[in-house]
């Protein structure tokens, strides 16, 4: 008979909250909708307190026992369990990727933020930070640091999807005494894990392969210790960040798949920009059926040569950036395709395209973001040369 212990990233995903439910009959888990939960009975609670069972309500253990939904509910506790197991931390959900970046920010109280790049939204959520933190000071990520300073980075980056060497922000964190976030949107586990390059907490979008179906709004941070997860949802319980019931139970089904999800996607995340590159290499005379002169430039960490890069990020990822010679086709390239949906976001089983600068304003307008989703590679190369060769003769 097996031990219990369960390694394996599928069976995980299937198995890690069994213990929430079972009392349940349900094999799908439940919707719950309710924001509140009857009390136990005083002589249930004698009757425990007899039998010395008696514990203290623990928001990070409920056992069961709910009292409101925004302090914990079922579905968000079997959600975090999950994410927990295969994240190898402790995790605790929020209504988005932003307002886990938010609850972070508070969680830290920095001097100073090292931060460069990444994702637009962060540096919003920062500004908004420092209208009740007037002296925060926003500073480069290569800047020195000192104590109580955060060095926030993202890897792989958005939008390009190039790894940064978590090694090189550990060390400068550490040795001045300032402390490491880790975005990992990009390189969910197993692709990545954080913990193991110094990160001091991680950050999710969970809307993104978490949640991968573009259902759902959800954010993911994992704390090192069950004590500093505590702090998390107490900022999240009093900024009223917490995730929603209907959207705890999307996420919940959604990480059912996510082993088969984030492998299919990363692997053919790598084999299109793989081709897309070879395209932009090949000058003016092109490569298989695409015409050169159109892809000027092809960004993904598969594409990076320092050997570091495997050993952090040792797939995909499925989100990656390319630079098209001209502006005008950066523009309509997204509305030539059959199987690339022209929107925002990532993660998702749907492969989805954008000229970045449309949700970016700080883009160039010549990048293109690519998010890969489930459809076969052969069909999404096609759908691209065809697109390739229309624009090329505009």
């Amino acid at each position: 008979m097996s031990d219990g212990k369960i390694s394996s990233l599928s069976t995980l995903s299937l198995h890690a909250d069994d213990l929430h439910h079972h009392n349940e009959r349900d094999v799908a888990p439940r919707i719950s909708v309710s924001t509140t939960f009857r009390h136990p009975h005083p002589e249930f609670l004698d009757d425990l307190k007899e039998k010395g069972e008696l514990k203290d309500w623990d928001p990070a253990n409920p056992e069961g026992v709910h009292i409101y939904s925004r302090y914990t509910q079922q579905v968000s506790t079997r959600a975090e369990t999950v994410l927990s197991k295969i994240s190898g931390g402790h995790a605790i959900v929020f209504a988005s990727g932003l307002a886990a970046s938010y609850a972070a920010l508070i969680h830290f109280k920095p001097k100073r933020i090292a931060i460069r790049e990444g994702y637009h939204g962060v540096h919003n959520a920062i500004e908004v930070y420092k209208r009740i933190k007037t002296d925060l000071e926003v500073v480069d990520l290569n800047a020195d640091v000192g104590e109580g300073d955060l060095v926030w980075v993202e890897t792989p980056l958005n939008p390009t999807g190039e790894a940064r060497d978590l090694r090189v922000y550990e060390k400068k964190a550490h040795d001045a005494g300032a402390k490491l976030i880790v975005d990992a949107t990009f390189a969910p586990p197993p692709v990545s894990d954080p913990f193991k390059w110094g990160a001091d907490l991680v950050l999710h979008s969970g809307s993104k392969y978490f949640g991968g179906h573009s259902d759902v709004l959800a954010g993911v941070l994992i704390a090192k210790t069950v004590a500093e997860w505590r702090e998390l949802w107490h900022i999240r319980t009093f900024t009223g960040a917490n995730l929603g019931s209907l959207e705890a139970w999307l996420l919940l089904r959604s990480l059912r798949t996510y082993s088969l999800r984030v492998n299919q996607q990363f692997a053919t995340g790598t084999a299109l920009a793989t081709w897309l590159s070879r395209i932009a290499e090949s000058g003016e005379k092109g490569f298989d059926g695409v015409p050169g002169g159109v892809v000027d430039a092809v960004w993904h960490a598969a594409l990076q040569k320092e050997p570091w890069v495997r050993e952090q990020v040792n797939k995909g990822p499925a989100c990656f950036g390319l630079r098209l010679a001209k502006e005008e086709h950066a523009r309509i390239l997204p509305h030539s395709l059959q199987y690339f949906t022209p929107a925002t976001s990532l993660g998702g089983v749907e492969t989805l395209i954008e000229q970045r600068c449309v949700s970016d304003p700080g883009a160039d307008p010549r990048v293109i973001r690519i998010s890969v989703g489930l459809e076969d590679i052969e069909d999404l190369k096609d759908d691209l040369r065809q697109a390739l060769n229309k624009i090329a003769q505009t």
